[in-house]
């Protein structure tokens, strides 16, 4: 299954002046996969340190930090011989496991002699500061690896003639039913299957939505081990109920996540480590108000008033309980959550595009579902499940603030309007991977 993430190592293995990279992100979303397969296409050997599978390559790194050495010995442990660092990719895999390791990275890049270290690290947010672990700042590059966005879901489901045809139109034109119709139904497989690799693979494999279902599930108990094996034992029963709480709050008219909702009687203050767990593990998104709108967002953002975001949509559906039919048949009472589906789906999207998002907030009325920054400008993105696109709040942002271009993601067809002094562009959901083009038009 082909990642984009995979062009980020190729630039990676090009340049002059390379640091050891490190991929971060949740556990099983294909970090391990990808670099075994960049190894195997791109270099003449390939040398793999699983630092939990085996503790002996943990203890090469006790007698002092000296690269050549290391390489030396990993080498003879691993194959007998030295590792070639001109020819051999040196994979440092589940890295968290040797803290060692993550400090020698330093000394890597420092080395004279030429290498390519590429390290991966599940949960490394978390054990970093469970564990106080000395972090080579700026002697290392991080990319963040995320479960497959729709667009690598459906290259992976064989729709990739149809990302084509969509890549090849002209920004507004008309999208022919030939291909609206099959994306719709590639949007609705991925907001069933999501996008943890496992899961693609079983329906790729198999075509059956309830042995996905199974796949999700013995995912999701895993994500449970890790709260009892990663986490302190004083918030491993907190972690448990925000994560079991997350589809509920998803689900309301207001969907601001609120600390009361998740147990009766808790408070924030008591709360808030564990909800931080969850999002170092990049199994959450959290997203910031803002209520007014200047440059930078960031320093309008209110960091108690946020919404919580899943970060795989198959995970969210299956946790939800919502049944794949439901998806399929849409039927009259599938209301609120649907709405939530969409809204986890245009999250999860814009985090891949490496967009940072808020919501805004206005009064007790108005409110745009995403807000971000494109070059010197600010944009407003309103998400909506269906075809209806009404929505008296988009309206209200577009007197108040007069923005050039704002969004609304629906199930429509493309479109553009010129509402007063902003380009209001219609895009379908399964456009969304296109916004930087649109963007870039204005």
């Amino acid at each position: 299954m082909y990642r984009d993430l995979k062009q980020e190592l190729i630039r990676w293995k090009n340049e002059k002046n390379r640091k050891p990279l490190l991929i971060t992100g949740v556990r099983q979303c294909g970090k391990t996969y990808l670099m075994k397969e960049f190894g195997a296409d791109y270099f003449e050997h390939v040398v793999t340190v699983n630092f939990e599978k085996n503790e002996a390559y943990g203890e090469v790194f006790n007698r002092d930090y000296d690269p050549d050495r290391i390489l030396r010995e990993l080498g003879f442990l691993i194959e007998g011989k030295p590792i070639d660092p001109l020819r051999t990719l040196v994979i440092f895999d589940e890295i968290q496991a040797c803290p060692r390791a993550i400090t020698a990275l330093k000394y890597f890049a420092e080395s004279d002699t030429e290498n390519y270290i590429l390290c991966a690290g599940s949960l490394l947010g978390v054990e970093i500061k469970r564990n106080g672990i000395s972090f080579p700042v700026g002697k290392i590059e991080r990319i963040r690896m995320k479960p497959m966005s729709f667009t690598e879901f459906v290259r992976a489901a064989g729709g990739e003639r149809y990302l084509n045809m969509l890549s090849s139109y002209d920004l507004y034109d008309e999208i022919p039913s030939y291909v609206t119709e099959p994306m719709l139904q590639y949007l609705k497989q991925y907001y069933i299957v999501g996008g943890m690799p496992a899961a693609v693979q079983t329906w790729i494999d198999t075509a059956d939505y309830e042995k996905v279902d199974k796949q999700q599930e013995m995912i999701l108990r895993d994500y449970k081990d890790d709260f009892s094996n990663h986490a302190d034992s004083k918030d491993i029963l907190k972690i448990g109920w925000i994560w079991d709480s997350l589809p509920k709050q998803l689900a309301k008219d207001n969907n601001k996540f609120v600390f009361s909702h998740v147990k009766e009687g808790t408070r924030a203050r008591d709360l808030e480590d564990a909800l931080t767990w969850l999002v170092d593990a990049d199994l959450a998104y959290k997203l910031e108000k803002v209520d007014h709108v200047e440059i930078p967002l960031s320093t309008c953002s209110d960091a108690t008033s946020f919404k919580v975001y899943m970060a795989d949509i198959g995970l969210l559906r299956k946790k939800a309980g919502v049944s794949y039919k439901t998806i399929l048949t849409e039927p009259d009472n599938y209301i609120a959550f649907k709405g939530a589906i969409a809204e986890n789906y245009c999250m999860q999207e814009l985090v891949a595009q490496n967009i940072d998002v808020y919501y805004w907030h206005s009064g007790n009325s108005s409110e745009i579902d995403f807000l971000f920054e494109y070059e010197d400008k600010i944009i407003p993105l309103e998400t909506k499940s269906a075809g209806n696109t009404m929505a008296k709040s988009f309206m209200n942002y577009l007197k108040k603030y007069e923005p050039e271009i704002g969004f609304r993601v629906s199930a429509k067809n493309i479109g553009d309007n010129q509402k007063g002094k902003t380009h209001e562009i219609s895009l379908p959901l399964y456009l969304l991977w296109r916004i930087k083009d649109y963007l870039a038009k204005g």
